[in-house]
Parts: structure tokens; sequence; C-alpha cells
């Protein structure tokens, strides 16, 4: 298996900030009925980040990287199989 969990400190502050501004800017990650500005979103996500409750991964078979809450049950298998 070639996934990685990512410490957020081991990223720059701008490396972060384009991780999270291309999570966010996804397909399909629609906060809700009410529209929220790009930079509450990035605050909410890198506020869930700093505090374990998401965790940034990346794989490396497919170079991508992608955010999960920290109780996803994909995280949890993932963890099992590495």
């Amino acid at each position: 298996m070639s996934i990685h969990k990512i410490t957020v400190n081991k990223l720059s502050s701008e490396a972060l900030r384009g991780v999270i501004e291309e999570f966010i800017s996804r397909d399909g990650t629609d906060y809700g009925e009410k529209e929220v500005s790009t930079e509450t979103n990035y605050s909410y996500v890198k506020s869930k980040l700093q505090k374990g409750l998401a965790v940034l991964v990346f794989d490396d078979e497919a170079e991508t990287t992608n955010i999960l809450l920290a109780d996803d049950p994909i995280l949890k298998k993932l963890e099992i199989l590495t």
C-alpha cells in the first residue's frame, strides 16, 4: 500500500494552503445550503487539520493528496493495511 499520512507541520504554509484550497474547490465539497467564502472554508479545514480532527494523506501511486476526517472508516482500513 502506498498511502501515507502527512503531518501538517511538514508542509510549508504555502504548500498547505495550496492543498487545502485544491481540496475545498473540488466538486462534491459543498458545505450546505448557505454559500460560504473560500477563506472561511480554508480556515475551517486548516483548523481541523491542526487539531488532529482531519488528516492529510498522500497516495504514491496516484500522486494525489487528500484530506480525510481522522475518524473516517477508510483511514482506519488503511492503518490496518500499512
